[in-house]
């Protein structure tokens, strides 16, 4: 290996560390542990769990309490624990994300026959992380399976946002938006969420189904908690890369809008900047032509980057969904520099059709995680320099 590819591996190496110290602070065992001592939380009577980070949020808290509780963990195919598998008092469902399934509609109705179920002495805790739109739904009348994949797939080809999404989705749903707290007749109501929304909404994470709507006095106590972000996933990185004694020049939430005009963007900042550490996070948005190829919004933009930054020898770059899983893909995004374009190859044409998943894999440049455990938006990190 020449001195400088043994450059740019350490660079890649450096930035995908740096992206996976982000994940792991804001896991969802950790944080959901840290919240209940935190906040002095007390077992509850039972725990409903919805997400992406669903398997992960339950075992921090069945961790904590160590004693047995009758939970309910509703998550992505392939995104149990398997410690939480083999719990007795535990039952699982999965189902689709990000368009729902048949097993979306039973988890919607599991969840809403749990909850209806407790009585009135019965302290809830509800886990929420992203995911939960699409995992668990009871439909509104008149509103079908089909009527529900055809929103969501709609919706998420076009350049709308998440809020704008699932804000569509709280108008066919009976769970969303308070619908489910609405039949909780116990006393008391923990919420403890993971965001991956802006602002950290509560109304919108999950499309709402952790908060109590337009209840203006439900009749329970609730506390509600936000236990992990982006902005706490972009500390830790932040705070790893001051421990290297490298400078941070920008920690941004700033990842809004079209992947080609964010690509433009952040390229222009990486090639006038200065060296050391980009930390940017958020959910942008992309058009998808009629049939788009292998990828999601994170591999898209990560081609599009280092299409970009082509010939820019001194800078690597990850963009990366943070729970692991970009669009309908086992990838979770990116790790390109400006070596990585390779207009022979046909990487003009894979972001033409929404094939970067494909051309990543080419030049083994996909970054594969697995589930993470958590959801906190998308998380770049950019490594400028020696």
């Amino acid at each position: 290996m020449t001195q400088g590819n043994s450059y740019r591996a350490d660079r890649k190496q450096r930035a995908v560390a740096l992206w996976n110290a982000g994940t792991h602070a804001a896991n969802g065992t950790f944080s959901v542990r840290k919240a209940i001592e935190t906040q002095g939380l007390t077992a509850p009577s039972a725990i409903v769990s919805i997400g992406k980070a669903a398997s992960a949020m339950a075992l921090g808290a069945l961790e904590k309490f160590e004693v047995e509780i009758p939970t309910l963990v509703i998550t992505k195919y392939d995104h149990t624990a398997p410690e939480l598998a083999a719990n007795a008092t535990t039952s699982v469902i999965e189902a689709a994300h990000p368009i729902p399934d048949e097993n979306s509609l039973i988890a919607g109705r599991k969840a809403l026959d749990f909850v209806t179920g407790l009585t009135a002495e019965d302290r809830l805790m509800l886990l929420i992380s992203g995911g939960a739109s699409s995992l668990a739904e009871v439909l509104a009348p008149g509103i079908t399976l089909d009527d529900l994949k055809s929103l969501n797939q709609d919706m998420i080809s076009q350049d709308r946002t998440i809020e704008e999404i699932n804000a569509a989705r709280r108008k066919l749903s009976l769970i969303k938006s308070g619908g489910l707290l609405s039949h909780f007749k116990g006393a008391h109501v923990d919420v403890i969420f993971i965001s991956d929304v802006l602002k950290d909404d509560p109304n919108v994470i999950g499309s709402g189904i952790g908060s109590v709507g337009t209840q203006t006095s439900p009749p329970f106590s609730i506390n509600s908690f936000v236990a992990a972000n982006n902005q706490q996933s972009r500390q830790a990185v932040a705070d790893e890369v001051t421990a290297q004694n490298l400078p941070v020049i920008e920690n941004a939430e700033s990842l809004y809008g079209e992947i080609s005009d964010l690509a433009k963007t952040l390229a222009e900042k990486l090639r006038n900047g200065e060296n050391g550490v980009y930390v940017w996070g958020g959910e942008p948005v992309v058009n998808l032509p009629e049939n788009p190829g292998n990828g999601g919004r994170n591999q898209a933009l990560a081609l599009l980057l280092a299409r970009e930054l082509h010939g820019q020898d001194d800078i690597a770059i990850v963009v990366g969904g943070t729970d692991g899983t970009d669009g309908p893909t086992a990838a979770a995004g990116g790790v390109v520099d400006g070596n990585t374009y390779d207009r022979d190859q046909g990487h003009d044409a894979a972001i033409a059709q929404a094939n970067a998943g494909d051309a990543l894999a080419g030049v083994d440049s996909l970054l594969i995680t697995g589930p993470t455990g958590t959801n906190v938006m998308d998380l770049i990190v950019a490594v400028k320099g020696p």
